[in-house]
């Protein structure tokens, strides 16, 4: 072969185009990949924007941001970037997981460990897609790796798990946080992929800027925040409320339910001439792992019993299996779900997910259940990034003495996901104070997700007395204002503020006059908030106050006339009106510039803090 025909050879080996095969790939699987050509392409239009070389894309917790990162790759690859590094949390499950989904995507070249470069190093231009856990000395081992390998691109799964920088106040940098940046040099490329962006934003992460954030949005099989923690209406899945913290008799009965959910699934499939499936039970009550062994103990020792098929034991507990069966589906034979339980008790698995787990015994897919009864047990590592595959049934009773952190307990939400074709059987048992707590997490956060949205200020992010927004040491003080008063959402066009004043003076104190002015003004005021404050007055109908529209135009240099802002805030003592509203806890009220515009505000005098970044 003639050196012409090598040189074409050579010049045409490069695979093209593999963003737009990725495309074709996702729509195989049935799936609309709408969601993913939004984020990746906005993420694409949004690089140029980012002055740091810095930006995030934030979605809800497991709504397919595996798939997008790996569409996102593809796109990178295509743009011409040679070094792309997928950063981990610290577990090799969680890295492996990820590994191997990139790895049957077909992207060329093929995705590799970081740590195989100790034994294959990479040679002076060569492309590459790299995984590397988020702990110091695999980092430290990539970064030697990767002196000479010119611009890196960087994507960080989980971005606001251990990247921001802990000692932000103190001058100095976390561990994590300074090798990142040395990864990423003077002209890297710095992706941060998370469900919980007030961390990085409260933190300056790498200097993040909101206004070149890109939104992920859920696909259309997702069930996430409303399904499982609805504002209003019967939830779609089985809701177990604990009185008390949970206790071993609790976790029996929730694995007993499992069992007979389990069983009538499987019985229904295959009597329909379809195949069994294997599901998963997960046990998350605690983040020591010597309470794992004791979990494992309590529930195991309960399975054995039910495989000798004989004992006061087993008697015991299948009396519990059969009136369960009778309680959960009381239109089958009570007998029949409880012979299925029985004469399958030994076709169970056991998994305990933590750092001391022993994975030669479990195998490398651990959240892939292989029996029809899968147990999973553990505690940090199940919190986040992990995906668990007919998760059918979640024990939690994860609680905390003092705060909640928000950005922790809504990456804890393992449930999340497409539960579509058993939604209605799945069962969470939960303690009804923890489930209260995780369900404000959840409207908290979704009322600062909502101000971002057409809103170009920086968000304002909401906790209370049990719910903090963050890590406290992650926050940076020097452009965070703690004691921020109120929230605002979108600008909407306001030619007559009149017409709004006559929808509040006719009743400002209900929710019905906050539904009138969304018709008014439609996205500018929320529908989320709405439903939060209509939950809130169910107990407290004097606790609602629905303000006329003022004026900003007289305001001092203080206030941004263009934007509607104020450092400070407009909803002070004044505005309040405490002798028109003597016990309204919620407020509501719109300012409007002297240039059409208007915006809605929120305040809150119930204990809820308002946190915001004024550096943004």
């Amino acid at each position: 072969m003639d050196k012409n025909t090598l040189a074409k050879i050579a010049a045409n080996a490069t695979i093209k185009d593999q963003y737009k095969k990725q495309l074709a790939r996702v729509k195989k699987t049935g799936a609309k990949p709408d969601q993913i050509v939004e984020a990746v392409d906005g993420t694409r239009q949004k690089l140029p924007k980012a002055s740091t070389g810095s930006l995030v894309i934030y979605g809800d917790p497991q709504s397919g941001k595996t798939e997008m990162m790996i569409c996102l790759t593809a796109s990178l690859l295509d743009d011409g970037h040679k070094v792309i590094v997928h950063l981990m949390n610290d577990s090799v499950d969680l890295l492996m997981q990820n590994l191997d989904r990139f790895r049957l995507a077909g992207l060329a070249p093929a995705p590799r460990n970081a740590a195989d470069l100790a034994n294959s190093p990479l040679s002076t231009g060569q492309k590459t897609i790299l995984f590397c856990k988020k702990n110091s000395k695999d980092l430290q081992k990539l970064i030697a790796e990767l002196t000479l390998s010119g611009p890196v691109v960087v994507i960080d799964d989980e971005a606001d798990y251990a990247t921001p920088n802990a000692k932000i106040n103190q001058k100095e940098r976390t561990k994590i946080n300074a090798l990142v940046s040395q990864l990423l040099g003077e002209d890297g490329i710095y992706i941060g992929v998370t469900a919980t962006p007030a961390r990085l934003n409260l933190n300056n992460t790498f200097d993040n800027k909101t206004e070149t954030w890109v939104h992920f949005p859920s696909h259309d099989d997702y069930h996430g925040q409303d399904t499982f923690f609805p504002q209003d209406g019967k939830p779609e899945y089985r809701l177990t409320l604990l009185k008390g913290s949970g206790s071993a008799t609790d976790a029996q009965i929730a694995l007993a339910r499992f069992l007979v959910s389990v069983a009538y699934l499987n019985t229904t499939a295959t009597a329909k001439g379809e195949a069994e499936s294997n599901y998963s039970f997960l046990v998350h009550t605690s983040g020591k792992t010597d309470d794992h062994a004791t979990d494992r103990k309590t529930i195991e020792g309960t399975m054995k019993a039910l495989e000798s098929g004989t004992g006061a034991k087993f008697n015991a507990f299948l009396d519990v299996i059969y009136s369960q069966a009778e309680k959960l589906y009381p239109r089958s034979r009570a007998q029949d779900l409880t012979s299925y339980v029985v004469a399958n008790a030994s076709r169970n698995a056991f998994v305990v997910l933590n750092s001391k787990r022993d994975r030669a015994s479990a195998g490398d897919k651990p959240t892939v259940p292989t029996c029809p009864f899968t147990v999973i047990i553990g505690g940090n590592i199940v919190s986040r990034g992990v995906t668990f595959s007919n998760l059918l049934s979640m024990f939690f009773t994860r609680d905390v003495k003092s705060k909640l952190q928000q950005d922790t307990y809504i990456q804890r939400a393992r449930m999340f996901g497409a539960r579509g074709k058993y939604l209605k059987h799945f069962e969470l048992t939960i303690p009804e104070h923890l489930y209260a707590d995780w369900h404000r997490c959840f409207v908290f956060h979704r009322l600062a997700l909502q101000a971002i949205k057409n809103n170009k200020l920086s968000p304002v992010w909401v906790g209370d007395n049990r719910i903090s927004i963050a890590a406290s040491s992650s926050i940076d003080r020097g452009t965070v204002d703690l004691n921020r008063g109120e929230m605002s959402f979108q600008m909407f066009d306001c030619p007559d503020s009149a017409a709004l004043d006559k929808i509040v003076e006719a009743a400002p104190t209900e929710i019905k006059t906050l539904k009138k002015l969304a018709t008014a003004v439609g996205d500018a005021l929320p529908q989320f908030l709405i439903k939060y404050l209509e939950s809130q007055v169910k107990s407290n109908p004097d606790a609602l106050a629905i303000h006329m529209a003022s004026s900003i135009a007289g305001y001092k240099s203080a206030a941004d006339q263009a934007a509607i802002s104020r450092t400070k805030g407009f909803i002070g003592n004044p505005q309040l009106e405490s002798a028109k509203f003597p016990r309204a806890v919620h407020h509501v009220k719109i300012f409007y510039n002297g240039k059409g515009k208007a915006r809605a505000f929120y305040k809150s005098r119930g204990g809820v803090q308002f946190v915001q970044n004024l550096k943004d």
